[in-house]
């Protein structure tokens, strides 16, 4: 992992999308077999999967595909607030301290998923913030420090505030943390994971930067304020739950102009969808009930130019790396949230590898020219 002091050199050169297409678009992905060195052994930084804890330790067969392709870890939901503190003082450990022995256990990086976000909070932390917002800062603050500084030289690096921008522009979500802290919040949420642990790669994690400029120009303002003000943020986490019609040049675009900031990019939480949404629970749009060979290895050639585009534009000392949400159809958060059917991963329900595992693997390995 590339620790968060490095200095980090000025960017010389680009190598712009079209120059990705350049030699991406030459070939198909080829389809070679299921019995090839996994992912993680193709890559030069971490690639990373987030999934349930739980269902991982209890399903062989899917341990086996995560320990095989992956060397970073993130949990879906089990480091939540909603799991960590369910109750007043009544804090639970016990997925998170699974979690880490199972990183350990295997070599691989445990990433913190997330610190503070609105849709996790557990609703009694909301009834009594919203009667007492100085009981609310100091929840806040004892809160980070106490989580953090448990897992302080275990958790590689946290989220730290999560989607604090709407879904769409450049305004500041109005949450409950915004409205009674107001957006103050965010900064001091930083400050205090990185008093609990000095050494941690603290991320501001947001949706839609990838292909929302406006929405993405407000979250570099707010890096570039925070950098002025000394503020301790280290990384720009890129969900990337983006659409087969997500322009690539859009996705460079926004790569190159967070990579200028000089910190570290992770691609937090890819999948990559057919049909569509309103970022709203169950706002599925389905226009796809059914998918073809086509349509598969379109998927493969996005996943594959996704890897190149990561890599020819991040330097190489700002690539925290790349994960995917889930790694199997049959596991992945679209259908259940969206209420839609869809194929956004890279393994089938059967836990088959689909094209689009080849995919990403050949943009691992494929040469980036001039780099």
């Amino acid at each position: 992992m590339i620790h968060k002091k490095q200095r980090y050199p000025q960017i010389a050169t680009i190598l712009f999308v079209s120059t990705v297409f350049a030699f991406t678009s030459c070939k198909s992905v080829s389809q070679k077999t299921s019995s090839e060195a996994g992912l993680k052994n193709a890559s030069e930084f971490p690639i990373g999967t987030a999934i349930n804890v739980n269902k991982l330790i209890n399903d062989q067969a899917l341990m086996a595909l995560q320990i095989s392709n992956f060397n970073s870890i993130t949990a879906t939901s089990d480091m939540k607030m909603q799991s960590i503190l369910p109750a007043e003082n009544q804090f639970n450990w016990k997925k998170a301290d699974t979690l880490l022995y199972y990183a350990t256990k295997h070599n691989q990086r445990l990433f913190g998923h997330n610190l503070i976000w609105h849709s996790s909070t557990p609703k009694w932390v909301e009834e009594k913030g919203a009667k007492d917002n100085i009981w609310l800062g100091k929840f806040m603050k004892e809160y980070i420090q106490k989580y953090v500084g448990r897992y302080k030289g275990k958790v590689a690096g946290w989220d730290v505030v999560n989607e604090a921008f709407e879904s769409a522009g450049g305004e500041y979500r109005k949450t409950f943390w915004y409205n009674n802290l107001g957006k103050e919040y965010i900064a001091n949420a930083f400050r205090y994971a990185h008093e609990a642990d000095p050494d941690a790669v603290l991320f501001y994690n947001d949706f839609n930067i990838e292909r929302d400029t406006t929405k993405l120009n407000a979250v570099l303002k707010m890096v570039e304020d925070f950098k002025k003000e000394g503020v301790p943020i280290h990384g720009i986490g890129f969900q990337m739950h983006i659409r087969m019609d997500t322009p690539d040049e859009a996705i460079a675009y926004s790569l190159k102009k967070a990579a200028a900031t000089g910190l570290q990019i992770h691609l937090s939480e890819v999948d990559i969808i057919f049909n569509s949404h309103n970022d709203e629970r169950l706002g599925g749009i389905e226009k796809y009930t059914s998918v073809t060979d086509e349509m598969k290895q379109a998927q493969a050639e996005k996943y594959k130019n996704l890897v190149l585009m990561y890599r020819s534009i991040v330097p190489k000392n700002q690539q925290f790396g790349i994960t995917v949400w889930d790694f199997t159809d049959r596991d992945s958060w679209i259908k259940g949230f969206f209420n839609m059917k869809d194929w956004p991963t890279i393994y089938d329900e059967n836990l088959k590898p689909k094209p689009a595992y080849f995919g990403f693997l050949e943009g691992l390995k494929m040469k980036i020219e001039n780099k």
